[in-house]
């Protein structure tokens, strides 16, 4: 039935649950057989996304506490490989009427939900300059990892001072900043990383480094920016 009211572009099938990192999605083409697809997601509930021909994906991170207090991350800017978040770049290069309307629009989301705590939000910001939102995730994101190093408040300490009812921290970020995922076995480049006397390194303490899973990461940022 999605596929009729879409007209059958090219689309994403995904799982409602549990689908990240590319996982629980089938791509599909006009000529594809949907129920195909649906049997190979695991016949679980899922939807039927139109591929969107996006100039870049951006998100931002919001935090709200309960008593209505709302800030934002500057938005970053986010590329993927393999339907996995490979690279983020603070700020996002768009224009500035488009980092607004991201963070206003992460803002009446999170008030619309009641959120107390942080979220992400994830938008295409399409050729015609429209914002179109891809994800939400009410917690702290990779693509705000890069906070941990690059501005004066981390993801981390937000979300806890948005829940403990404690001031927001300050969201300014030091200069312009790059946050590289570690995926697989990128991770035994680790030694060479820290040759780098400007990355900082961090290890999330896996013991197997596989295909697609997320080992670390590392960060770069530009004081002089």
């Amino acid at each position: 039935m999605a596929a009729v009211t879409l007209g059958k572009p090219a689309a994403i099938l995904k799982s409602a649950q549990l689908g990240y990192d590319g996982k629980g999605q089938v791509f599909l083409e006009p000529r594809d057989d949907a129920s195909s697809a649906f049997v190979a997601i695991g016949q679980v509930p899922s939807i039927l996304e139109a591929r969107i021909d996006f100039s870049c994906e951006i998100s931002v991170i919001v935090a709200r506490t309960r008593t209505g207090e709302m800030v934002c991350f500057t938005p970053a800017e986010n590329k993927h490989k393999n339907g996995i978040l490979d690279v983020s770049f603070i700020p996002a290069s768009v224009k500035s009427e488009i980092a607004r309307q991201a963070e206003n629009l992460a803002k009446k989301i999170a008030e619309g939900l009641a959120l107390i705590g942080i979220l992400c939000v994830e938008m295409f910001v399409t050729k015609k300059g429209e914002l179109l939102v891809n994800e939400l995730a009410p917690r702290p994101h990779n693509s705000g990892h890069w906070t941990i190093d690059g501005c004066i408040t981390s993801q981390f300490e937000q979300a806890v001072r948005a829940i403990c009812g404690l001031p927001l921290g300050s969201v300014n970020y030091f200069g312009k900043t790059k946050m590289q995922n570690l995926i697989g076995d990128d991770v035994s480049s680790w030694q060479k990383i820290l040759n780098d006397k400007h990355a900082k390194l961090h290890l999330y303490g896996k013991a197997e480094a596989r295909p697609g899973r997320k080992m670390g990461h590392v960060t770069w940022v530009d004081l002089k920016a």
